[in-house]
Parts: C-alpha cells; structure tokens; sequence
C-alpha cells in the first residue's frame, strides 16, 4: 500500500468519526466523502473490465457497499433544532462504516503481504479475468457505500418534522371530525 492508499482510507474512517459527535448537517457533510471518493475513483479506477465474471464481483461487492452504505445512514441519527438539521452517527453506523473501509484496507494489505497468490487462484477458478477486477469492485463498493450512505441521511433529512421529530414526515396529522 502507498501512503496515498492509506491517507485516503484513512481520511474515509474519519468521516464518519468526525460524526460521532453531533454536527449541523450542511453542504460539506455530502461534499467531503464525494471529493474522496471522487479523488480514489479517479486516481484507480482505469476501466471496469467485463470479461469472464468480472461483473459478478463487481456488482457483488457494489451490492455489499449498498447495504452497509443504506444500513450507515438508517443508523445515524437525523433530527431538527430550530430550522437546522444536525446529524449525529451511531454505534451501528460507524462500526459499520469501519467495517467496510477496514475490510477494504485488510484486503490490499493481506495482498500486499502475501495473499496474492490466493488470489490469484481464487480468480482462475472463478473466472475473474484481471487484478484490475478487484481494484474496480472494491473502489465502485467503495463509492457505492459513500454514495448509498449520503443518500439515505438526505432522504431522511427530507422526512425531518422541523419542529424537532427526526424520521416524522412534514406533512401535517389529519384533522379530526368532530361535528359528529
């Protein structure tokens, strides 16, 4: 791994352990993961290889990085004070989000340190054609858990009763009828 690799995993877990603490939820909130995330795609992503099952591990991993990315921001608390939105991560969440970036980061040290010849063999006998196969499945798993999380917490930042009830739709209770 180059410092590179460990600055941006590194700058990824922090994200959400700067949300541990409760914080206004703002532009920089979405816009910091996405220029992470964007930089990584950038700096790694040379092409998405389609031969053999190299789409199956790809959208298998994708698939993970949805769930935890979905799961992250369910668990992270969404709720107004006044007219602002302030977010707060879980427990669940961060162990979740380190969960995935640390599975990310194990995988290219293990590879690094002695695993790629198991590698190797897993992709022969699974019809994984390229190692560029694994750097496009764990950076698109990657963007896909950022992109998932930050899309959950803005769907629920919508739902937020502004008068302080995180998860309420801001719609109004029925009126009730009592002429009879």
């Amino acid at each position: 791994m180059t410092t590179t690799d460990w600055i941006t995993d590194i700058a990824l877990v922090l994200v959400v352990f700067r949300q541990l603490r409760e914080g206004r939820l703002d532009l920089k909130t979405f816009l910091i993961p996405l220029g992470i995330v964007a930089f990584v795609a950038h700096s790694y992503l040379d092409s998405v290889p389609t031969a053999g099952n190299d789409l199956v591990l790809i959208g298998a991993l994708m698939a993970v990085g949805a769930a935890l990315g979905i799961a992250g921001g369910v668990y992270t608390r969404v709720r107004a004070v006044g007219e602002h939105l302030l977010i707060k991560a879980g427990v669940v969440s961060a162990v979740l989000w380190v969960l995935g970036m640390g599975a990310r980061m194990g995988f290219q040290i293990w590879v690094s340190h002695g695993g790629a010849d198991n590698v190797a063999r897993f992709s022969i006998a699974h019809h994984i054609t390229t190692d560029q196969a694994w750097v496009a499945a764990f950076v698109l798993m990657a963007l896909t858990e950022v992109i998932t999380r930050l899309a959950t917490i803005f769907v629920r930042s919508r739902m937020v009763d502004r008068t302080g009830a995180a998860g309420t739709a801001t719609r109004p209770a029925p009126a009730l009828d009592r002429t009879a």
